[in-house]
């Protein structure tokens, strides 16, 4: 990683905006979708103060974009997450914190750790949630995007939260888990479709690993114990404490990367682990029941070195994510992965009225021929057939995660629209683009102009008209 000074992610379009504003409606080229109605929010890091030491992505305050779509309009508004690190440091007028690539702060009154809120959203039993994977989530209102607070669950939160829960839309429940460096080190909980933390227990794993990621189906959850661990005996050797385990293991071989499926309401006497070759998966696709097999498909690396502080690097592969799929045999304990393209590509999205269930088709970023984490287009997965399309971005121009919005009243898996923020290089414009979903290689239908520049971010989510109507 570069000096604060020369930093890529401080720098461009990856650098912050600090003014929150609120517009009137805005300029729309094509058109909006008549049947396109609620609205789109994604998150994403967002200093509030220069930094302390080395900077990572990773490390930003919370900033949420929102676009809110009706009757062919569009209106636009960004707000910090006001975390309590956020309010600390607004009063203290600087940095408190130091990032991942710094040593511990140890001393810090504060305590060591800064909850950013920076990741992900989800909605879920009429509220908002902002999302990161080392602490409690932030209750968001919508549409304004005000925080509300630290959402613990009537104190029934017992771990961290994980950046990517899984709600089942059939029947509402909403799964999640936090990992931790120190035992447990991983929890795994369920929460009512009204709300209500019914269950949290606790998985053995052999040591502390990052698990960014998991995956449901119908019945299972499915955990990923991957190489990317943490030590305090490396630490103690001065070595990094977190690292990707890529030479050797227990003196012998490369660490395995593990699988564990597991009952929905099942616990750690009835999960079975899986074993497969050493790789990385930082978001899933899906997964689904298929006869005795569990099926799982993500975005596979063969390494990462994302909590690096250097550019040092030994496998040629290292963070080239591909959409790979995995077949677990529940019967005879055999597992199958295979390469499903071999196009690098990140961020997946599913229409998730399917999650959990079989999908003809996923969704991902293009990522660009650069050190930086650029999307230069969109994918549109074929997972019966094998084959893609692509929606290329205009030339100097880059994306992120697109978010699947149905139509109302869609009769076909593929029938809505994809969303994503687009940023223009030269003309330093920002904009959202909408894409038809059954034909991703044509252009937008339409393009959202934002007045202000919106910096690279995370993950985002679609709240339906119907869904804002019942928020809390």
């Amino acid at each position: 990683m570069t000096t604060t000074e020369i930093n890529p992610y401080l720098n461009h379009n990856f650098a912050p905006v600090r003014d929150e504003i609120t517009t009137d409606t805005l300029k729309v080229i094509g058109e909006l979708p008549a049947n396109l109605s609620g609205m789109f929010v994604r998150n994403g890091p967002n200093p509030q103060w220069s930094p302390i030491g080395k900077y990572h992505w990773f490390d930003g305050d919370g900033m949420l974009h929102g676009v809110r779509i009706s009757n062919g309009q569009a209106t636009y508004c960004n707000r910090y997450v006001r975390t309590k690190g956020w309010k600390i440091e607004q009063e203290a007028g600087k940095a408190v914190w130091s990032g991942l690539l710094e040593p511990p702060q140890m001393d810090n009154p504060h305590g060591g750790y800064k909850n950013t809120a920076n990741t992900a959203l989800v909605w879920h039993a009429g509220q908002m949630l902002a999302l990161n994977e080392g602490g409690a989530p932030h209750a968001i209102k919508l549409p304004d995007l005000q925080t509300i607070g630290e959402y613990t669950y009537n104190n029934q939160l017992v771990s961290a939260f994980t950046a990517h829960p899984k709600v089942d839309p059939k029947n509402g429940e909403m799964m999640f888990f936090g990992y931790s460096f120190a035992p447990p080190y991983l929890q795994y909980s369920i929460v009512s479709a009204a709300g209500e933390i019914v269950k949290t227990v606790p998985i053995d794993l052999p040591m502390g690993v990052m698990m960014h990621d998991f995956a449901i189906t119908e019945n299972y959850t499915i955990f990923m114990d991957l190489p990317l661990t943490f030590s305090p005996e490396r630490a103690q050797r001065g070595e990094p404490a977190m690292m990707f385990e890529s030479d050797v293991y227990d003196g012998l071989r490369l660490r395995p990367s593990r699988f564990g499926i597991i009952p929905r309401h099942g616990d750690n006497s009835n999960i079975r682990w899986f074993e497969s070759s050493p790789c990385y998966v930082f978001h899933t696709l899906n997964a689904y029941e298929d006869q005795d097999e569990i099926v799982l498909v993500a975005c596979r690396m063969s390494s990462t070195s994302v909590l690096k502080a250097d550019d040092s690097q030994t496998d040629p592969e290292a963070d080239i994510p591909r959409l790979h799929r995995w077949r677990f045999n529940l019967s005879t304990g055999k597992v199958q992965e295979e390469m499903l393209d071999d196009v690098s590509a990140e961020f997946p999205r599913i229409n998730e009225n399917l999650l959990g269930q079989a999908t003809r088709y996923g969704y991902a970023g293009r990522m660009d021929n650069s050190p930086l984490p650029l999307f230069d287009g969109l994918i549109k997965y074929d997972l019966n057939n094998g084959k893609s399309q692509t929606h290329a971005f205009k030339q100097g121009c880059y994306g992120g995660e697109a978010v699947f919005a149905p139509s109302i009243g869609a009769k076909h898996e593929d029938d809505g629209w994809l969303i994503t923020f687009v940023h223009d290089e030269a003309l330093q414009k920002s904009e959202i683009v909408v894409l038809n979903a059954q034909d991703v290689t044509a252009e937008p239908v339409a393009r959202v102009l934002i007045p202000q520049r919106v910096p690279y971010g995370f993950h985002g989510t679609w709240v339906s008209e119907e869904q804002l109507s019942k928020t809390v």
